[in-house]
């Protein structure tokens, strides 16, 4: 199995590149740390080489998640360990700044998957006045199959299960995090949001403010979620893709199948359960998003 170990940066193809530049540098905090042969921009949130990459392009999506793996571990052999399992995948070297080695494969859904063993820091550092957030925490995707998808993850990159909400969403982390990705079956392959790690609850007031300033409104939020139990509020960056902000996070032990106890939790000790749906207001967001999304999808096609 492939230990996997965190969510490292995500790929986008921008219809407005510089919009969406100007949003991650000065909303939301991430400093320019190198511009790529084809013009792509590469920003940090403050340590590894980049967290975020943009690529001026027809059509506006997610391109590429990026994984960091077990630095232990041979790319030969993780390559090996794909072709087990019927998977092509690709070595490639200085294919992308700041990482000298990474293999590139797809998931089931078609997306395109960088593991790699290390990636150039320190960066230039954390940002103050903007949103500034700690890092890149996790990405929502919608599904043609979930089950499929889920398994994927599962079985072939060793993610652990966490949380399901009935028939919405399965969750799924790489590290302690309650979860670094969830799944849905959307009937469709989309990005349902992005999502960035804020300090505590003050952080979301302070965000909150940077965002008005520049006038972009809150969609929904700050509040507290059931799976995860993170506080989080979400609005739309220049290109409608979804972002979250969240803090408070639920903490996974694999090892004894519990999530780290806190005051706000109903059940002592948390397990991995199965969720209602029961937040009518997240239903209409949902429906927004998709909304977006298979816009998105009409253009591009």
């Amino acid at each position: 199995m492939i230990n996997v170990v965190k969510l490292a940066y995500a790929d986008f193809n921008c219809t407005d590149l510089q919009a969406m530049k100007n949003y991650y540098e000065e909303v939301i905090g991430f400093t320019t740390v190198e511009i790529g042969d084809e013009q792509e921009v590469y920003l940090s949130s403050g340590v590894d080489h980049h967290n975020i990459v943009l690529r001026q392009s027809s059509e506006s999506e997610l391109s590429t998640m990026g994984y960091q793996i077990d630095p232990n571990l041979s790319l030969v052999d993780v390559q090996k360990y794909l072709k087990q399992h019927g998977i092509s995948s690709e070595i490639k070297t200085d294919y992308s700044h700041g990482i000298k080695e990474l293999i590139e494969l797809k998931d089931t859904d078609g997306y395109n998957l960088h593991l790699f063993r290390e990636i150039e820091m320190p960066a230039p550092g954390f940002k103050k006045g903007h949103v500034s957030p700690y890092k890149l925490g996790h990405i929502a995707l919608g599904s043609f199959d979930a089950q499929k998808a889920v398994d994927f993850y599962q079985t072939v990159l060793g993610f652990h299960y966490t949380d399901k909400i009935q028939t919405r969403a399965t969750f799924l982390t790489c590290n302690a995090d309650h979860h670094t990705l969830n799944i849905s079956t959307f009937g469709h392959k989309m990005m349902h949001h992005i999502a960035f790690e804020l300090k505590d609850a003050s952080h979301h007031v302070l965000s909150a403010d940077h965002l008005a300033q520049h006038n972009i409104s809150l969609e929904w939020g700050p509040f507290r979620h059931t799976a995860g139990h993170n506080m989080a509020s979400y609005h739309y960056d220049p290109e409608k893709n979804v972002i979250e902000l969240y803090s408070d996070m639920d903490q996974f032990i694999p090892e004894l199948g519990i999530f780290d106890p806190r005051p706000w939790h109903k059940t002592l000790p948390l397990r991995p359960q199965v969720w209602p749906n029961n937040c009518v207001w997240y239903e209409d967001f949902e429906r927004n998003i998709t909304d977006i999304v298979l816009g998105k999808l009409k253009v591009n096609n």
